[in-house]
């Protein structure tokens, strides 16, 4: 049996990947998490074999609950959830440690087939994204800004381009004010942009953020 961990922020992406999950043999859904911080808290007293988690939540967000889970359960395999196919991401992720990266419109099959793959102890990405990474680094393009930040640096500017406050990342990063706005000034120098909202045009621009959900 796969027993399985469900994160994300949204009630009705749960209740659909539930649905598909429960009406399999050999997999239950064995707890669900609205958020990183209650999915690190859930799994201090739980041992899922895997867990669907998105990236962007509200809150620590996806990257940083998987390298919370991870420290302490490393034999979890974690599956990311997002609506972000092109790099960076994929590539920060899997090497931040996640076993698989799922976009939200795949179809049911291959979610299940996702958590066969990273339960057996092998890395799953969707075909389209692992044909892209591979290109990318046979042909590595300058033309990509985000590729120079770092997971942290990556992490921060999700937060930034979602209308966080800095004092808000502070807390919910057990970082300092004055550190966030390090990395912030930091970002801005990287990317060649002005402010936050330079920052999140950007992202924007280059299909790391989408505007509809702003």
């Amino acid at each position: 049996m796969i027993n399985i961990l469900l994160v994300d922020d949204h009630e009705l992406v749960r209740t659909g990947i539930s649905r598909i999950i429960d009406d399999v043999r050999g997999m239950k859904v064995i707890g669900v998490a609205e958020s990183g911080e209650e999915a690190v808290k859930w799994c201090r007293n739980n041992d899922p074999d895997v867990i669907l988690m998105d990236i962007n939540m509200p809150g620590i967000g996806g990257l940083d609950a998987m390298n919370k889970i991870l420290r302490s359960k490393e034999d979890i395999k974690i599956i990311m959830l997002t609506m972000h196919t092109e790099n960076p991401f994929p590539a920060k992720v899997m090497q931040a440690g996640a076993a698989g990266y799922l976009s939200k419109a795949a179809a049911p099959e291959e979610v299940l087939k996702a958590i066969r793959v990273v339960h057996s102890g092998q890395r799953y990405l969707t075909p389209e994204i692992a044909q892209q990474m591979a290109l990318s680094q046979l042909s590595p393009s300058n033309e990509d800004p985000f590729s120079v930040l770092s997971e942290r640096e990556l992490q921060i500017m999700i937060m930034i381009t979602k209308g966080q406050r800095v004092v808000d990342i502070s807390e919910q990063l057990n970082l300092s004010p004055k550190t966030i706005n390090s990395y912030r000034y930091r970002l801005f120098d990287k990317l060649g942009v002005h402010g936050d909202v330079e920052l999140t045009h950007l992202a924007i621009r280059y299909g790391m953020l989408d505007a509809d959900t702003l």
